[in-house]
């Protein structure tokens, strides 16, 4: 296995050791890409913490940032806006799949809100190609068995098409909370079985019941964003769990929240050696597991 001193400590060399491992590159499952409009408002917000603070690492135009991710070794990523509110939804999908229509490292990604006409757009986005839909709970305020998304959720599930869906309370979000956590993935999936779920962040802060819901459910996947950094920063994802994650390796999926994260891209691919896998175990993260999940898709 990897010890820390064999992870790369600067972004410009995380490439070549992806590389050493075998790999073409990263397949990040949590890259945000918003509509410069609501960008610009997400980043005030985040400018707005102070307790702690929450610096912009990556503050730039799209173009810099599509650049950014592929210095980093970055081969494929998702584009993932989310719809706080209504009528929002369709606007950020136009955006988002528009961007996987000009470059083809973007995994078309589409969105949706708990709102009558979901079902319709979703369909739309589906057959414009999108593989990736991303869900936010807490921002958004619904509950994910809502039943305006009794039509959305069947046709995911018929595409084959991976929801990944932040469903934790996070510091920087104030309230949302009643709309969160396992039991609120566990409904959903009794009311539909057959959806693929990828809960981000590990589920953080309640990190132990959403890992014994997926020990639990062998369908659903966790995505790493900002819970396993080295250093860590905000998220601490707790160390006595860290050998029970390892064990189900195989449904964890390499996440960033690149470009809006408070710390160096680096931090998160260091933050894996905390696993402890051997090299085949970071091939599974890094990339095959996301590679696996997409090919999927239909």
């Amino acid at each position: 296995m990897r010890r820390p001193d064999d992870l790369p400590s600067a972004d410009h060399e995380v490439a070549p050791f992806v590389r050493s491992l075998g790999l073409d590159g990263i397949i990040d499952v949590h890259v945000h890409s918003l509509p410069p409009p609501l960008q610009r408002a997400v980043w005030a917000y985040f400018d707005g913490l102070a307790d702690p603070p929450w610096p912009i690492t990556y503050r730039d135009d799209e173009a810099t940032r599509l650049a950014t991710l592929r210095d980093l070794g970055v081969v494929r990523h998702t584009a993932l806006a989310y719809g706080h509110k209504p009528g929002v939804a369709a606007w950020c999908n136009e955006y988002t799949l528009g961007l996987a229509d000009d470059h083809p490292q973007v995994i078309p990604s589409f969105t949706f809100y708990a709102e009558p006409d979901a079902p319709e757009y979703v369909e739309a986005a589906i057959a414009r190609g999108g593989r990736v839909a991303k869900v936010h709970l807490q921002v958004g305020r619904f509950h994910a068995t809502d039943p305006t998304l009794d039509d959305v959720w069947p046709q995911l599930a018929a595409a084959r098409i991976p929801a990944v869906i932040h469903a934790s309370g996070v510091y920087g979000v104030e309230g949302g909370h009643g709309y969160c956590g396992p039991d609120a993935i566990r409904a959903l999936l009794e009311r539909h079985p057959d959806v693929t779920v990828v809960v981000a962040h590990l589920g953080m802060p309640d990190a132990e019941g959403f890992l014994a819901l997926a020990e639990d459910i062998s369908s659903l996947y966790l995505d790493t964003t900002m819970a396993l950094t080295d250093p860590a920063y905000i998220l601490e994802y707790p160390t006595e769990l860290l050998s029970r994650l390892a064990a189900i390796h195989e449904r964890v999926l390499f996440g960033s929240d690149f470009p809006s994260i408070p710390h160096r891209y680096v931090a998160q691919v260091r933050g894996l050696a905390k696993l402890e896998l051997a090299d085949d175990g970071l091939r599974a993260v890094l990339h095959d597991n996301a590679a696996r999940l997409l090919e999927q898709a239909r």
